[in-house]
């Protein structure tokens, strides 16, 4: 699209940026619940899927199970519910098509910033596509482009990198032609990537370390939910998935408060079971982190796939740290040396706020650390914008779709009270008490990230919970008009000294 045919339309009702899990939800909901509303979905790769098309690593899967990962909306079809990245997006290809929403989708184009003029009331985006640059109005903007930098991984600055005589390579780009069968690997990292890579990568491979600096606390259940598929097969489709889904959220929702309240229990049941996969491979100091189930989120191991790698003799984990790379491996600080020809480093992600976009309020630089969440998905004094961070103790889509329907009734009120702004209004001499532990995982990307991030309080309204099960009945309950949030027309007048200052 030219820059003079983008100026020439009219402006969107809605851009959603990404299409992801997040997106395409956004997209379904719009489809679903206001069908009349003109909108787009901007992605910057070649086709949807979000991290489930970046992703490329050997064993590529979900870490939460697909019957709340996926949509409420449009069930889970397959066997597996703890899903490998392309079934994922296969069931977000069908979503797409079946739903109409792949035509409203602008594939290879990237939002460089974002300004909003509160004399026109609109947002004015640009863009980065097929064309070059050009610029879109939209009335609304919903970031849904996920909280990492996809450009810019972690970088665990390793000492002697440039002397390793073998390859290595990040999960996050992962190459197409890296052949690693018969060699012997060494996976930096302990999190959900480095579980995954490393039993996948064991099938082939000589042999595979999993060397960690610190042990995560691992909890194995079976890829296939049996309840599920057993349901399936004497119920209606959707009620079968309302079923599961409603238990899976129960049972996510009393594993992680029961971990919090009793994580002396929690600890006893992930080392038993650990002890019972592993046999004699178990060794405590690889498997007993220094901190509480579910101060980090869990890993999952479907069907126990990683301790029966080890027991195979495929795959080892090490705990120790790194003195430097070398040649021809790792020396640790103990002084042992694996030796490697693979070296990946799953040392995890960076995080980013608004997906990099640059983000302006009438030619001022919005800093998110400076706002505060509102209900979970828009931000203090931001109009018409919203944002999507998912779950950390459960599935990031269960909040996609709260949000999503928020949004959509949020719109169709704006429509009938004749409104083109919403502002969630926060005064200069509000009395709100900032909740530090809002982000309630001490994960390293989320650690590292923090001065980033926007604010939450103590009340509900100021805040990005993290508790599905209150949230769904309270974001449902609570009243679209609660005296917070802001309806105004368009254009918004300027203030009268602005209107003397400019004469």
């Amino acid at each position: 699209m030219s820059a003079s045919a983008a100026q020439a339309s009219p402006p969107l009702d809605l851009v959603i940026v990404g299409a992801g899990l997040s997106g395409i939800g956004m997209a379904a909901h719009m489809e679903q619940l206001c069908p009349d509303r003109r909108y787009a979905v901007i992605e910057r790769r070649e086709r949807i899927g979000g991290t489930w098309d970046l992703f490329r690593y050997p064993g590529v899967r979900s870490d939460s199970d697909m019957h709340t990962l996926g949509f409420v909306f449009e069930p889970w079809r397959h066997e597996k519910s703890i899903a490998d990245g392309p079934s994922i997006l296969e069931y977000l290809d069908r979503i797409a098509d079946e739903r109409g929403i792949r035509q409203h989708i602008r594939f290879g184009t990237q939002v460089l910033s974002a300004d909003w003029d509160s004399r026109t009331a609109l947002w004015r985006l640009e863009v980065d596509g097929p064309d070059g640059r050009s610029s879109v109005e939209a009335r609304f903007v919903m970031l849904a482009s996920g909280y990492y930098d996809y450009d810019d991984p972690y970088d665990a600055a390793i000492p002697g990198k440039d002397s390793f005589g073998g390859r290595i390579v990040h999960p996050q780009f992962w190459p197409a032609d890296l052949d690693y069968a018969g060699k012997r690997v060494v996976v930096i990292g302990s999190g959900a990537t480095a579980v995954t890579v490393v039993p996948a990568m064991a099938n082939t491979a000589a042999h595979v370390t999993m060397l960690q600096r610190t042990p995560t606390w691992m909890a194995s259940r079976p890829a296939k939910d049996g309840i599920a598929n057993l349901m399936r097969r004497f119920l209606p489709e959707m009620l079968a998935y309302r079923l599961t889904r409603f238990k899976n959220i129960k049972l996510q929702s009393v594993a992680f408060h029961g971990a919090r309240k009793a994580p002396e229990k929690a600890r006893a049941y992930l080392t038993k079971q650990a002890q019972k996969l592993l046999g004699t491979h178990y060794r405590a100091a690889d498997f007993t982190p220094p901190y509480d189930p579910w101060t980090q989120r869990l890993c999952l191991i479907p069907d126990g796939d990683l301790f029966a790698a080890i027991r195979a003799g495929k795959a080892e984990v090490v705990t120790d740290h790194i003195d430097r790379i070398d040649a021809t491996g790792v020396l640790l600080k103990s002084g042992k040396h694996l030796d490697a020809d693979v070296i990946v480093t799953a040392t995890g992600l960076r995080m980013t706020m608004a997906g990099k976009i640059v983000t302006r309020i009438d030619g001022v630089t919005v800093d998110w650390s400076q706002h505060y969440y509102y209900k979970g998905c828009m931000f203090s004094n931001v109009p018409n914008l919203a944002a999507v961070f998912g779950y950390l103790n459960a599935s990031w889509t269960l909040r996609a779709d709260i949000i999503s329907d928020y949004l959509c009734r949020t719109f169709n009120l704006m429509k009938a009270r004749g409104a083109a702004v919403v502002t969630p209004a926060l005064p200069a001499g509000h009395d709100l008490v900032e909740d530090t532990g809002a982000f309630n995982l001490q994960s390293g990307y989320i650690d590292r990230s923090r001065h980033l991030l926007p604010k939450s309080a103590t009340d509900m309204r100021w805040r990005l919970n993290h508790d599905y099960v209150r949230d769904r009945a309270w974001m449902k309950g609570d009243p679209i008009e609660d005296g917070v949030l802001r309806f105004d027309p368009a254009p918004v007048p300027l203030p009268e000294e602005v209107l003397e200052a400019a004469e």
